[in-house]
């Protein structure tokens, strides 16, 4: 389980059966897509920003899951920058970098947390 940070609004993005196994899926909250992933084989959900910092393409919940190491990652198809899912940095080396969000698992419904 993910530290949480403070939240002020958890939306339902929908079941644990709306998203795909080691996939992702992605919603709109206000001006933001964002991309939820179940990361089935680490047994996490992570919930990132979905634009891809590279070209600003809503990509990233159709990305490639892995690992660097112990660092569990999604990897843009499109561009092939490389991000934590951890805290969203890019593991390229670049100084791009992607938003991280809250997830929480309730029963079998994914909640979002957001600051606003």
């Amino acid at each position: 389980m993910i530290a949480f940070t403070y939240v002020k609004t958890w939306l339902k993005a929908g079941k644990t059966s709306d998203f795909p196994s080691n996939r992702g899926g992605c919603l709109k909250y206000k001006d933001k897509q964002i991309a939820i992933i179940n990361f089935e084989r680490k047994k996490e959900w992570y919930a990132r920003q979905n634009a891809c910092p590279h070209k600003m393409k809503m990509a990233l919940s159709r990305g490639m899951l892995g690992s660097m190491g112990d660092i569990p990652k999604i990897s843009c198809h499109l561009h092939k920058r490389t991000f934590s899912l951890v805290d969203g940095t890019n593991l390229n080396g670049d100084d791009l970098k992607i938003a991280t969000y809250s997830v929480k698992i309730v029963g079998d419904e994914v909640f979002v947390g957001f600051l606003d």
